[in-house]
């Protein structure tokens, strides 16, 4: 990931709606949320949703499929991957044991079979 690409990312989740929305897609995966479902759970209304929905997915955050009249929204936890990688990737000067506290933290919650995070 490129700087670039990554501001844009942290940008897009450095505003209330889209940060709660992004955490409530990663709630929902794999199913993902009609937009309009989205927009009624966060109480904003559809055209403010759909704007940022659109910033989310610019960013690389969110992807969207569309299914009969809806669009399912689904986070893009491969692009969530690539940022938590980019800003991890010199992680305490290579000092594994500084960085051994931060991935205990993520691995239970995020190991295969894990009940939830």
């Amino acid at each position: 990931m490129e700087n670039k690409s990554a501001i844009a990312a942290l940008a897009a989740l450095a505003q209330s709606t889209r940060l709660e929305t992004f955490r409530l897609l990663v709630r929902h995966e794999p199913d993902g949320v009609p937009a309009g479902e989205l927009a009624r759970l966060l109480d904003v209304p559809q055209n403010t949703m759909s704007a940022h929905l659109a910033t989310l997915s610019r960013a690389g955050l969110v992807k969207s499929e569309r299914q009969s009249r809806s669009i399912i929204y689904r986070a893009d936890l491969d692009g969530f991957r690539d940022l938590t990688l980019f800003l991890l990737k010199d992680c305490c000067g290579g000092s594994a044991e500084l960085c051994a506290p931060l991935i205990a933290e993520l691995t239970p919650c995020c190991a295969p079979g894990a009940k939830s995070c």
